[in-house]
């Protein structure tokens, strides 16, 4: 009986939007895609960018709003994949190369605030940056060249 009232609780409350699912929970149940975040970063990247393009060259109040609401949005997005599944859950204490893996997403993350902040595209230039230097120090040289490879 108690579980099926808090199954319904849980039923009720995300349905009424009170309670949302992330991307990847925090429970450790050992279905990580690494290699896909990055892709998911890389993406936020790009439409931070566009949307700063999109920002500066229209002229709508209306449309630039939502550009800028869309860019915030995205901004936030990154900072989640960098907090919660990279600094959360995979960059493990005393592991190789433990510090400039922080290093570098503590900087990702103060560049996605940079990005949200502005429509200067240096922002986005030194994310890109940044990403593919945390890439290799994640995973390491011979697993980022192959992993490329098929691209």
């Amino acid at each position: 009986m108690k579980n099926s009232i808090k199954y319904m609780t849980i039923s009720i409350l995300y349905t009424a939007g009170i309670m949302t699912a992330s991307a990847h929970c925090q429970i450790p149940c050992g279905i990580y895609d690494d290699q896909m975040r990055i892709h998911m970063i890389e993406e936020h990247i790009t439409t931070i960018e566009k949307s700063m393009k999109l920002i500066v060259a229209d002229e709508s109040q209306n449309q630039t709003v939502r550009w800028v609401m869309n860019k915030e949005k995205h901004a936030d997005e990154l900072t989640d994949i960098v907090t919660y599944y990279f600094m959360a859950q995979r960059i493990k204490p005393d592991t190789d190369q433990y510090v400039e893996k922080l290093t570098t997403l503590h900087k990702i993350m103060i560049y996605s605030m940079k990005a949200k902040q502005t429509t200067d595209l240096e922002n986005v230039e030194k994310l890109k940056e940044l990403t593919h230097q945390f890439e290799h120090l994640y995973f390491g040289e011979e697993a980022h060249e192959h992993d490329h490879a098929h691209e």
